[in-house]
């Protein structure tokens, strides 16, 4: 086998690792009637996967600023009451792809924008922890906002240094434009799959694309 290139492999959670989708329709329609609001189509769903929650309330729903807020601890408040890994599965393949990379003693790390709360609840639920190295997702501020993807993938790469992890090669996996743009002012190359929420044109400035996870482990541990 060739040396993989990569040393190390970060990964989105929504829409990449994990499909948290039948869950989140109910909640947002349920934040919408508590404002009044019409039920959000379902059609638009994948617009709502990826970007902070408060600036989908505040762009997507057209609320204000404060009312953002409410809704988004509304929102996180139904998410609780339901637990964190309901409604969720893992896509097909991608346990697989993740115990593959670990084999290949590639340290692996998530870098997600979801809270990182749920982010664990997750990856233990479905018996994934032992699969990395790191676990990072959004943390929040003083009022509550959660921080973006170039401030959670910083926050990766510094744990997998503080870990003894190689980052000289970092590449990141995921599906959605903020991951692409959020992992440029870093210079992480980002492997953009096609399985999430992501559509046209958001894979523009990613070094590669895939279908699969099959088709992803080949770029990330090439034969010789």
């Amino acid at each position: 086998m060739s040396v993989p290139p990569y040393t190390c492999v970060l990964w989105d959670v929504d829409g990449t690792i994990a499909d948290a989708s039948a869950g989140i329709l109910p909640r947002l329609i349920e934040v919408f009637a508590s404002f009044g609001l019409p039920e959000p189509a379902a059609t638009e769903l994948s617009q709502w996967i990826g970007p902070p929650m408060f600036e989908s309330f505040r762009d997507r729903a057209g609320l204000s600023v404060e009312d953002a807020y409410i809704a988004m601890r509304r929102y996180r408040e139904l998410a609780a009451r339901d637990g964190y890994a309901a409604s969720v599965r893992i896509y097909p393949g991608v346990a697989e792809a993740l115990r593959a990379v670990k084999a290949a003693g590639i340290p692996q790390a998530t870098a997600s924008s979801k809270p990182e709360n749920q982010v664990l609840a997750i990856l233990e639920h479905y018996e994934l922890m032992d699969d990395f190295v790191v676990v990072a997702g959004a943390l929040p501020d003083a009022a509550g906002l959660h921080d973006g993807k170039e401030a959670v993938l910083r926050r990766a790469l510094q744990r997998l240094t503080e870990a003894g992890v190689d980052i000289s090669r970092p590449v990141l996996i995921g599906d959605r434009k903020h991951d692409v743009e959020g992992a440029a002012p870093l210079g992480v190359p980002v492997i953009f799959v096609t399985w999430g929420f992501g559509e046209p044109g958001e894979s523009d400035g990613a070094i590669a694309e895939v279908a699969t996870p099959e088709q992803l482990l080949r770029i990330l541990l090439p034969q010789a």
